[in-house]
């Protein structure tokens, strides 16, 4: 779970004083503070900052595709792969595509596009006789 799922979880955070926090509140019977967690600076400041550093580092990738990545030895440096990648979803975007299949040599990726998140991986032996549904669009690199 990221930090950023986590923060918007419905989770008290309480202070030991109450009425000195800015962001909406809610006493507790033992008179201290409980301070929504997605309001508070600290989280704002989290999240800005978690922001900064996803659109820094370019597209994420999931659990499964992790796994398929690992199993099927994809190297993501190789041939600047994980840098054409990048591109090929910033350019995938820029159409307005939600979710696309990038081509680089003969890897595909399966990403969904407005969540920056790659889904899947496959090399050109596991292409074989597939079929890739719920795309809207191809990127070739």
């Amino acid at each position: 779970m990221l930090i950023s799922e986590y923060l918007l979880r419905n989770v008290s955070v309480t202070t030991g004083k109450t009425g000195s926090v800015q962001t909406p509140q809610q006493n507790l019977p033992n008179g201290s503070t409980a301070v929504s967690p997605q309001n508070s600076d600290f989280a704002k400041e989290l999240k800005n900052q978690l922001e900064q550093v996803n659109s820094e580092s370019g597209v994420q990738f999931s659990k499964h595709a992790m796994d398929r990545i690992s199993e099927r030895n994809i190297d993501l440096n190789a041939d600047n792969k994980l840098d054409r990648l990048n591109k090929a979803v910033t350019l995938a975007g820029e159409k307005g595509s939600d979710d696309a299949l990038v081509m680089i040599d003969s890897t595909a990726f399966v990403v969904s596009v407005k969540n920056n998140k790659v889904i899947t991986t496959l090399t050109a032996d596991d292409m074989q006789g597939s079929i890739f549904t719920n795309i809207d669009s191809t990127v070739i690199m």
